[in-house]
């Protein structure tokens, strides 16, 4: 029997599975993938499955936001899921890091998916082990990485950038910023948050993989040829440090 929304059943999908937000995404991971299978393309939800280094992986996209990276979740889980990366972008409120990778440890839970779960007292983090075989695998590819604390948030014009409605509706958006600095937070998402509760209430190993590309408010950002070969490395890292995970795990 297919999902309802990701179309896939449990002879589709690998129990290694990586999550991410742009559609578009998936399609550039697949060129690194064996013999990769078109599962289904349904909404926003684009998923292929193949191998990697003798690793069934399956790719799937989420869309943008906590509610259907939840459905993703619930839905991979149900066909037999056991270990979920999430493989994005993440808007970083330290200067100096755009390119840099960012595998937080724990994220604030500002979305409000998953508090239809579990109480907000309930904390979002992440797999240890599979975070620092991320870790891991980035440095082995000679680039930053950062283990600190994100909050995913489900407003982009609302908490993230500027608009021509929040400008109208006289709402500053630097006061979030400012706030999440105190707060000792490195980056805001609109996803990791909600991926992480759940992994942990379903015992998914789950981590968030995630590359620099946005400074606050856009301040700064990666752009053309710079944009394309980090987010190709996050799809290699994301892959990579999948098969060291298996192979740790083999050994152990």
């Amino acid at each position: 029997m297919k999902s309802l929304y990701t179309g896939v059943g449990s002879e589709d999908i690998g129990k290694y599975v990586i999550f991410s937000g742009d559609p578009w995404r998936v399609e550039k991971i697949c060129k690194y993938l064996e013999s990769p299978k078109k599962i289904a393309f349904l909404r926003e939800f684009n998923t292929y499955t193949g191998m990697y280094k003798g690793i069934k992986v399956t790719v799937t996209s989420t869309g943008i936001g906590a509610p259907s990276a939840a459905i993703a979740m619930e839905e991979m889980y149900e066909a037999g899921m056991e270990v979920a990366v999430r493989m994005g972008t993440v808007m970083s409120l330290k200067d100096d890091t755009l390119g840099d990778f960012m595998i937080p440890v724990a994220a604030m839970r500002r979305e409000g998916t998953s508090q239809n779960y579990v109480d907000l007292s309930y904390p979002a983090v992440a797999d240890v082990e599979l975070l620092n075989v991320m870790n891991e695998t980035v440095k082995s590819m000679n680039k930053k990485y950062h283990n600190g604390i994100n909050c995913t948030m489900d407003g982009f014009y609302t908490n993230m950038h500027d608009s021509k409605f929040s400008k109208e509706s006289n709402r500053d958006i630097n006061k979030t910023f400012d706030e999440l600095r105190k707060l000792g937070v490195d980056g805001i998402d609109m996803e990791s948050a909600c991926l992480m509760t759940l992994g942990r209430l379903m015992n998914v190993k789950t981590c968030t993989l995630t590359v620099v590309t946005v400074l606050e408010n856009l301040k700064d950002k990666l752009d053309g040829k710079d944009r394309e070969e980090a987010e190709e490395l996050l799809c290699r890292v994301a892959l990579e440090g999948i098969y060291n995970y298996a192979n740790k795990k083999e050994k152990s």
